[in-house]
Formats: C-alpha cells, sequence, structure tokens
C-alpha cells in the first residue's frame, strides 16, 4: 500500500511539472493531456523544461535530489540546459533527530555514547540526503583527546532507496519503450549507474577508505589537507575523523583578510587537481565550494582542506596516458594528433577521417585560446568535445565525464578566487613534465624496478621453457629451430669442457704443491 501511495504521488509530480511531454513526446494523446490536467491542478508548463525537472526533483524528495545531482554529471547523456539546471541541486535537507543519530551510534559500536566520547554536540553541524555530521571530542589510543567529527548515516536509507530504485527502474521502461526521444538519454542505465552509486554512498566505510588513500598521496605536496580516519571508529553507519578548522573556500573576503595569498591559492588549487589526475589516478570528483575549506591555522597557513569523500573518481594508466597526450596536444593547437588519438584509442570507428574529425576538434578549441579564466571554460570546451563526438559515434567513457564534472567545480572555484588565472598556462608545464616522466628514462628505470621480481622468477626458467616450447610445439620444429638446438649441445658440451677442465687444472696445481712439499721433508 505504502508504494502504491508513493507511486501515485510521483506520478502526480510528473504531470504537476509537465514531464511527461518531455519524455513521452511520441505518446501524447488529447486524452492523456487532459487526464493530466485534471489529475494536476495548477499545472504551468511556461518555465523552461530544466527548471521544471529540478522542481519536480525537489519536490519527489533526497532519493530523487540526489538522482539529479548523479545525472548532472553525465552531460554526455543531457542536453546543455538541463544538465545545468541539474547542477544546481542543493544536498540542502532538514537533520534528522539527534536521539536518532545518537542510537545509531550506540548500535554500531555497542557502548553508550558518553562511553564512547568525552563530548558530543547534539546539534549537527551540517546534514545532507544520505548522512549528517557532529562534533565530538574523542580519546585516542595514546589516551589524548582529539576533536572529531562524527558522520551519521540518515536511519531507514536503504528500504527506501530500494522502494524508489524499483519505481525508478519502472519508469525508465515505460520512457525506454514509449518515447524515441527519452530513449536516446537511456534511462535504463542511468538508473543502473544511480543503483551503484548509492549502494556504494550508503557504506561509510568506503568513504573512509577513499579518504585515507587521498591522504597517503597528498602527504607529500604540502598543499591540501585530509582528515585523519580513526578506524577503531568506523562503520558502516557510522565513521569518526579528524575535525578540520578552517575557512570556507568561498569567504574570500576572510581569508584576503586573513593574509591568505589568493592568485597563490587559485594556482595551487590548480596543482592539487591535476596531480590527483596525471600522478594519481585517484581523484576527489566533488570539489565545490561546500567541501573545501583553507586552513589560517599558523603551521599550515594557506592550505586547501578537503571534505566528504562520497565520490571519488578513477583513472587507469591508459586514461591517463590518453588524458595528458591530449591535452598537451591541446596547449599545442595540434588538432591533427588529438584527432589521431581518438582514433588510436578505440573511441571513434577506423574508418573515420582525421582530416574530418581534426575540423570539428579546431572548430571547438580555436576560439578559446589566448583568453583569461573568466573568458573561456576548459570544462565547457570538453563537454562541447563529447558533444562533437557524438558526430562521429564516440562512446564518451563514464570517468572523463566525471573528471569533466569535477574540472568545472575546480574552473568554478579557480573563477571566483582569481579571474584571471590563466588555466592553460598554469597546467601546461605540469603536463609537460609529466609526460616528460611517462617517457623519458626515469620512467623506464622505474617499470624495471617494480618488474624485477617477475624478471627474477621468470630468467631461470627461460631454457627450460624455451627447449619445452621447441619441443613440443605442434607444428614440430623447423630446420633453424633444429639447428639452434644443435648449437645449444654444442655450447653445453663446449662449458662442460672448459668447467671440467678448470677443475683439472686446479686439481693439477694442488697436486705439484702436495709433492713440493713431500720433497722438503
Amino acid at each position: 500500500m505504502t508504494r502504491l501511495f508513493r507511486g501515485g504521488f510521483i506520478f502526480w509530480v510528473i504531470f504537476r511539472y509537465g514531464l511527461d511531454q518531455l519524455f513521452l513526446t511520441s505518446f501524447q494523446k488529447p486524452w492523456l493531456n487532459g487526464i493530466a490536467r485534471i489529475l494536476s491542478i495548477g499545472r504551468n508548463l511556461e518555465a523552461p523544461r530544466g527548471q521544471r525537472i529540478r522542481e519536480a526533483l525537489e519536490r519527489l524528495g533526497p532519493i530523487f535530489v540526489k538522482f539529479g545531482q548523479v545525472l548532472s554529471t553525465r552531460r554526455d547523456l543531457m542536453p546543455v540546459d538541463i544538465a545545468d539546471e541539474l547542477a544546481r541541486l542543493q544536498d540542502r535537507v532538514p537533520p534528522f533527530d539527534s536521539d536518532v543519530a545518537i542510537a545509531t551510534i550506540e548500535r554500531a559500536f555497542q557502548k553508550k555514547v558518553t562511553d564512547i566520547f568525552v563530548s558530543f554536540d547534539r546539534e549537527p553541524i551540517a546534514s545532507a540526503s544520505i548522512a549528517q555530521v557532529h562534533f565530538a571530542v574523542l580519546k585516542d589510543r595514546t589516551g589524548q583527546a582529539r576533536e572529531v567529527a562524527v558522520k551519521v548515516l540518515r536511519p531507514g536509507m536503504l528500504p527506501a532507496i530500494e522502494k524508489d530504485l524499483s519505481l525508478m527502474r519502472m519508469m525508465a521502461g515505460w520512457v525506454d519503450g514509449l518515447s524515441a526521444g527519452g530513449r536516446r538519454l537511456k534511462p535504463r542505465e542511468v538508473v543502473d549507474e544511480f543503483d551503484k552509486y548509492l549502494h556504494d554512498e550508503l557504506d561509510l566505510v568506503r568513504e573512509a577508505a577513499s579518504a585515507a588513500q587521498l591522504r597517503r598521496n597528498m602527504a607529500g605536496l604540502d598543499l591540501v589537507l585530509v582528515p585523519e580516519m580513526f578506524w577503531d571508529y568506523c562503520m558502516p553507519e557510522v565513521i569518526v575523523m579528524e575535525r578540520m578548522h578552517g575557512v570556507p573556500v568561498s569567504q574570500v573576503d576572510r581569508l584576503r583578510a586573513a593574509g591568505v595569498d589568493i592568485p597563490k591559492l587559485a594556482r595551487d588549487g590548480v596543482t592539487i587537481f591535476f596531480t590527483q589526475v596525471f600522478r594519481d589516478g585517484f581523484f576527489h570528483a566533488d570539489m565545490h565550494p561546500g567541501n573545501i575549506q583553507v586552513s589560517i591555522e599558523p603551521a599550515t597557513f594557506g592550505r586547501y582542506i578537503s571534505l566528504d569523500f562520497g565520490i571519488i573518481g578513477t583513472l587507469s594508466r591508459s586514461d591517463k596516458e590518453y588524458l595528458a597526450q591530449n591535452f598537451t596536444a591541446f596547449f599545442r593547437r595540434d588538432y591533427k594528433r588529438v584527432a589521431e588519438l581518438h582514433i588510436e584509442s578505440g573511441w571513434v570507428p577506423p574508418a573515420t577521417r582525421v582530416d574530418e574529425l581534426e575540423s570539428a576538434i579546431r572548430s571547438v578549441c580555436e576560439p578559446y585560446f589566448d583568453r583569461p579564466l573568466k573568458d573561456f571554460s576548459l570544462g565547457l570546451v570538453l563537454m562541447r568535445l563529447f558533444q562533437t563526438s557524438r558526430r562521429f559515434s564516440v562512446e564518451i567513457q563514464p570517468q572523463l565525464v566525471l573528471l569533466q564534472k569535477t574540472l568545472l567545480n575546480i574552473e568554478g572555484l579557480g573563477r571566483q578566487l582569481d579571474p584571471d588565472l590563466d588555466l592553460w598556462n598554469t597546467a601546461k608545464p605540469f603536463l609537460e613534465q609529466w609526460m616528460i616522466d611517462q617517457l623519458g628514462p626515469k620512467k623506464l628505470i622505474d617499470q624495471l624496478r617494480n618488474e624485477a621480481p617477475l624478471y627474477a622468477k621468470l630468467l631461470p626458467e627461460l631454457p627450460r621453457l624455451l627447449f619445452d616450447f621447441l619441443k613440443d610445439g605442434k607444428s614440430g620444429p623447423s630446420r633453424a629451430l633444429d639447428e639452434l638446438l644443435l648449437e645449444q649441445r654444442r655450447t653445453n658440451r663446449l662449458l662442460q669442457g672448459l668447467v671440467y677442465g678448470c677443475v683439472g687444472f686446479v686439481l693439477g696445481l694442488l697436486a705439484m704443491q702436495l709433492i713440493a712439499h713431500v720433497r722438503l721433508f
């Protein structure tokens, strides 16, 4: 019965905001429009379609808001106006009862809150659709009091998510089956991706592990701080981490008054991003201003502080090499090389003409060069490239779309801090040095060092493996291989003769010395 009422409410919202006309255009009937007007009193379709979709998701509640946020990262699937509007969705969710949060903590650790923490703030400092955060004081293993942040999963999330996901799948099936326009949005694939994303985010230990990895990666950079995780107090429903003290990066006037070098801060943000992407292939993919602070403590003055690690992007070695070569070619305006890289990567059909793809890429990139950051967007360039690539049947990889979304966050941050920041010139030396490291002698030495254990194991076995292959090959050894085996036997006999000769020579010397010694006596 609950599911029936929830389904009815969802359909009322769909009709109320005119989403039926957006996704079921090929199935529109006069009688359907009449029913929609009756069922949704006050139906108004004057607002732009992106705004109506955003308002409908906000009306449906936190799970659908989160769905819209995830969908906004898939700009390869969404029209620009809808993606831009979905990006405005905010996680402004009323906090749940503190008694419920305390009960969740006590159930997770099988202890009273007073036995775990020296003090615990009942009033949450932040609340989102998945969890909320409380400040507390904890004694660590050494007995030292540490200020911590306690993140608690919102209660009843899993059953609510399963119900809404079931309804989403049903609606995605209808959209996919009834509308060619809706089918192009790949509704089934989008819901499946959202399912995976949400279930990952419901396990807070996964978030804690991502934060720990990022903290290790950034330890030697001295540009960003990542909170320490207290693993004795990390469970799927609750995680406890170091409390960070900083000023929100959006409060530029306050940072400037504290003496922070704002242009340097903007450049550091670009360095952090490209380091995480191209050096580590492991990047914070939710770097909007709400998740970033700046330290004004004397020991860490001017460093970024990263928070909330629910969304982490990863790149393989081939992804990094592809991106680095593309960016480097962009900076050099070598559009032919960019086109060739698209074809070499297999993203474009092999029959694609290089000159046609080169021309399309040039038309996207050329207008943006020699401009300060305030006049262009590298993220927008990537987005236009993705859209252009559709003409050539390119299947855009999800991890690169997530990267593009993060780059938009970084650009927004850089534009807020220093509108005159030249992103091209800031990133170009970093990428060129990265390419040198990947192709130079240092990379070769590092690869040999990493593969040394494998080589040490295989080298002693090579003669036997070669012999077995030559002896048992299906086609039988050829004359050349027979000669090789014969030469190997001759070499073995020669080596044996040398060994025996050396041994005989040594024994002869010893015998002569022994005879001479006997004659002396």
